[in-house]
Formats: C-alpha cells, sequence, structure tokens
C-alpha cells in the first residue's frame, strides 16, 4: 500500500460503519502512522451507513465528505489497537470512557467486540446468543441464523469464515447446544464441494435442551465445554475466562 499511495497525490480511505472496517482502519493508521509522507496524502471519509454495497450513482449523488487525516486521529487509531492487542479488554474497555469522536463508529466498534466476549451468566458471545435466538423460532437452515446481507442476523463482528466456526463450535462438542447440522466443520474444502455445501445449507437447525438453557439463562456453555479462542490479544481458556456482563454493561474478570 505504501508503493501504491507513492503514485498519487491524494488518497481517501473510504471506510464503512461495521466493526470488521473500523478494526481495519484502527490498523491501518497505527500502521501509517510510521510513512508520514503517505498520511500527507490521505483523507478520511467515514459513513454512518454501508458504503460498500451502495451503487456508484447513489453515492455520487450523496457522497460523505472527506476529512484529512490528523495526529488526533492516528493517536486515537494507535491507542485502540493497542488496546486490542493487549493481553486482557481491560485497555479495551477503558476506550468507553475516552473521547473517540475523532473516530465516530469507534465507540460503537468497541462496545460490539466487548459483547463478543462470553456473557456473564451464558458463556456464549452476542453473535452465538443470536443463532440461539433465530433457532428457536423453529424451521432454521444454517442460511437463516449466520449474519449477511439483508439476513435477520445483523451482527457484523466477525468475518465469513468466523462465523462458521461458531456455529460449528455449538454443535461440535462435548455437549451441544445446537443439533441437526448434518455437514462440516465449515471450511473452504467443504464449501468448495457442492455436494457437502448443499447438505450444509439443507440442514434443519434445532436447539438441545441445553440450548434452551442456555437461552432462557439458566445455564453456562462454558460449564460444560471446553473454551479456547482469542479475542484481540487475550486468550480465553475455561481457567482464564473474561466475561461480559450486558446487564451493567460492564466488563468481568476471571
Amino acid at each position: 500500500m505504501i508503493e501504491f499511495c507513492a503514485r498519487y497525490e491524494a488518497v481517501e480511505l473510504w471506510i464503512d460503519p461495521d466493526p470488521n472496517a473500523q478494526m481495519t482502519l484502527i490498523w491501518l493508521l497505527s500502521f501509517l502512522r510510521l510513512h508520514e509522507e503517505v498520511i500527507a496524502k490521505l483523507s478520511l471519509v467515514q459513513a454512518d451507513s454501508t458504503i460498500g454495497s451502495c451503487p456508484p450513482e447513489v453515492l455520487a449523488k450523496g457522497r460523505p465528505p472527506a476529512v484529512k487525516i490528523s495526529e488526533d486521529h492516528l493517536a486515537a487509531a494507535s491507542m485502540a489497537w493497542q488496546a486490542y492487542c493487549a493481553p486482557t479488554p481491560r485497555d479495551w474497555f477503558d476506550l468507553l470512557e475516552t473521547d473517540l469522536s475523532v473516530l465516530p463508529q469507534l465507540r460503537r466498534t468497541a462496545v460490539e467486540l466487548l459483547e463478543e466476549l462470553p456473557g456473564r451468566d451464558t458463556g456464549l458471545g452476542a453473535t452465538e446468543m443470536r443463532m440461539l435466538e433465530l433457532i428457536s423460532e423453529g424451521d432454521a437452515s444454517p442460511g437463516d441464523v449466520l449474519p449477511g446481507h439483508k439476513k435477520r442476523n445483523k451482527r457484523r463482528v466477525f468475518y465469513f469464515w468466523e462465523i462458521g466456526e461458531l456455529l460449528d463450535g455449538l454443535v461440535h462438542c462435548p455437549v451441544p447446544a445446537v443439533a441437526g447440522l448434518d455437514e462440516g466443520p465449515f471450511t473452504m474444502q467443504m464449501c468448495d464441494d457442492r455436494a457437502r455445501r448443499r447438505r450444509y445449507l439443507q440442514s434443519r437447525l434445532s436447539l438441545t435442551p441445553f440450548g434452551k438453557e442456555i437461552l432462557a439463562g439458566g445455564d453456562d456453555f462454558t460449564r460444560h465445554n471446553p473454551v479456547h479462542r482469542w479475542w484481540g490479544g487475550t486468550e480465553l481458556s475455561n481457567d482464564r475466562l473474561w466475561r461480559w456482563d450486558s446487564a451493567s454493561r460492564d466488563l468481568v474478570a476471571p
């Protein structure tokens, strides 16, 4: 990207408001902060709605304003990226008490990422809980519960492959919360195989009794199943499980 930017007198970064785009933004600005010759050319375009899915003619009529990248942008982005890479979510949580107005979508992103930590009562993050809610309504296939454009699951924190892994994790574990998934794991090899992909998408999902208990707030997924994954720079495991309390909107240390 440094070489690409060197060819032009001015460069605009067009950034969507969803968490993945915002995380890319803070990583990119944190990296580019070391390259003053590039920063001098940069402007930032941030929108309240998704830019990437808008037709060009729509963007031409309602073009979001561009602002020059300043030291305030760089400082906020670097601080946020360092917080995300820290060995605990504490610094990221502290962003909620910080003035992030120079990057207007970042505070919402901070909250949405915290919501994906294991819940204090359920042991599942917000995307997983939304999957359980949609499955509980009946006659659900994987396509009905995975997030996406114009989908009922509006969570946008995880990438395509990560989302499939979350559903796998609710099914393929010692005490499953979800039943009925006829294929897996959700990998590129499975998606490239037409027959396997069809079986996967045609699966009819249902909650197990355990899944119903979790959804009702009566049980905790992590009490019965192993946990080992990363949240930014934080390694989550059963004996070191940072949690998010959605009622008090607070972070719960292990």
